[in-house]
């Protein structure tokens, strides 16, 4: 459990009307990192539109000015890069600090493994206790070397060597495993292979194809796609359009398909098809979802959502689902709970290794909240009832922005009002999340002093 302290910034969130409007979530989180990251290391000019400008993504910008790409803010709010070439990076002066981003941590290890110098990395005290070592066992195998706490925590130390190309297969579904190993091939010669048996979120191919890299991608009759990357192609700055975050939107949709009678239209959002289980699955409990003006934005399908409510009905989610919609099961958990009958989602192990136990806490904060449910070592089975839950708790987010956006959802629609302990870790994520959910007609604000 996190620890009170008086910097923690309670939010509540009560019981409201059917929501209503159109807005425009933040950039997405995984091309931001990423458009930073291959900018950094393009030749020539990089001009990023739509950056999610969060605590996380602030992080990697911080981290790859330290290894010497010049990256600023334009007062039109676009972001210009000029990066140092493949091969060009400088030693950072300190270390780098990625807050609460294991996104940011395991590309960037990836980023350096090539480097002639030392690289220190540390985070905040979540970050601490999430495992590397899914991204240290391949960059140890292409030659990096790694120094850390027991299964390569941070803090850790990573001595870049000319590394030697690998087929690597890993052992769990993670397109964080997978652009890791891609971006230390970068700089590696001849051509290095990711095998991943099932297909996770691939920002990392299109963005590189969109710089200029050639990466060749077969798809397995099995189901299995196999990416394979020379190494020492020169990239070329790029101009990006980040589209927002489906991860984001996610939020923002549960909410209104919660309320009978809401009207809610989210416009520019990504839909790369390896994202787009959350809608599939509100879809299949009955929700209202239309998309329209969809669209290709470098190398990305981008659309328009509209969300009605009304009643959703339990359903079993089908567990190879999971890894196009990970980071979004805390907020169906939320639906699941305002559904009429049992929801099942299994197949989730990897939610008890996020910024949180998100299985766990959130399992804690439902029950809290009334909602019966049963945990199991790979998910929740909910059982939601055809009246809303009582709510009318506070809950310990553990410093996981996602479970603090879950349970403010979930608290516009409760018989009594929820709270979570800080909502200062939305900001991670979702800046701005508190006024965009109230402009739509959300009661969402600071917790009255007692």
């Amino acid at each position: 459990m996190t620890t009170k302290n008086s910097t923690q910034r309670p939010v509540t969130s009560s019981r409201c009307g059917p929501l209503r409007g159109e807005i425009t979530v933040p950039g997405d989180k995984s091309m931001s990192h990423r458009s930073l990251i291959l900018g950094g290391l393009a030749v020539g000019k990089t001009t990023v539109s739509g950056l999610l400008e969060g605590e996380d993504v602030l992080c990697t910008a911080e981290a790859m000015r330290k290894l010497g790409a010049s990256i600023e803010r334009c007062e039109d709010g676009t972001w210009e890069i000029h990066g140092v070439g493949v091969g060009g990076l400088q030693e950072p002066d300190t270390v780098l600090d990625m807050g609460n981003s294991g996104t940011a941590a395991r590309l960037l290890m990836g980023v350096v493994a090539s480097a002639p110098f030392t690289t220190f990395f540390s985070g905040d005290a979540s970050l601490h206790k999430r495992p590397m070592r899914r991204v240290a066992v391949p960059l140890e195998e292409m030659g990096a070397q790694i120094t850390s706490r027991s299964n390569a925590r941070f803090p850790l130390a990573i001595t870049g060597q000319d590394l030697i190309p690998i087929d690597y297969h890993p052992p769990v579904a993670s397109a964080q495993v997978k652009s890791c190993v891609m971006l230390a091939a970068l700089d590696t010669p001849g051509i290095t292979t990711v095998t991943e048996s099932k297909p996770t979120r691939d920002h990392t191919e299109n963005m590189l194809s969109h710089f200029g890299v050639t990466v060749d991608v077969t798809q397995n009759e099995d189901g299995s796609r196999v990416i394979a990357v020379a190494g020492q192609q020169e990239m070329q700055g790029a101009d990006i359009l980040v589209p927002g975050d489906p991860s984001s939107a996610a939020f923002p949709v549960v909410a209104a398909a919660i309320h009978d009678g809401s009207d809610v239209t989210l416009t520019n959002v990504g839909l790369n098809p390896l994202r787009d289980g959350i809608f599939e699955t509100l879809s299949d409990m009955g929700a209202d979802i239309q998309i329209s003006n969809v669209r290709l934005q470098a190398g990305e399908q981008v659309g328009d959502i509209r969300i009605r409510g009304g009643m959703l009905k339990g359903v079993t989610v089908p567990p190879e689902r999971a890894v196009s919609m990970i980071d979004e099961y805390p907020v169906l958990f939320v639906a699941a709970a305002f559904a009429h009958g049992t929801t099942t989602m299994r197949g989730l192990e990897e939610l008890r290794v996020k910024e949180s136990d998100r299985i766990s806490v959130m399992a804690e904060g439902l029950k809290a909240c009334g909602v019966s449910l049963e945990e199991v070592e790979d998910g929740l089975i909910i059982h939601g009832r055809a009246v809303p839950p009582k709510g009318g708790a506070t809950v310990n987010t553990e410093l996981d922005h996602r479970i603090a956006m879950s349970f403010l959802v979930l608290g516009s629609g409760s018989e009594e009002p929820v709270t979570v302990d800080d909502g200062a870790v939305m900001e991670t994520s979702f800046p701005g999340f508190t006024t965009l959910m109230n402009s739509l007609g959300a009661k969402i604000g600071p917790k009255a002093a007692s």
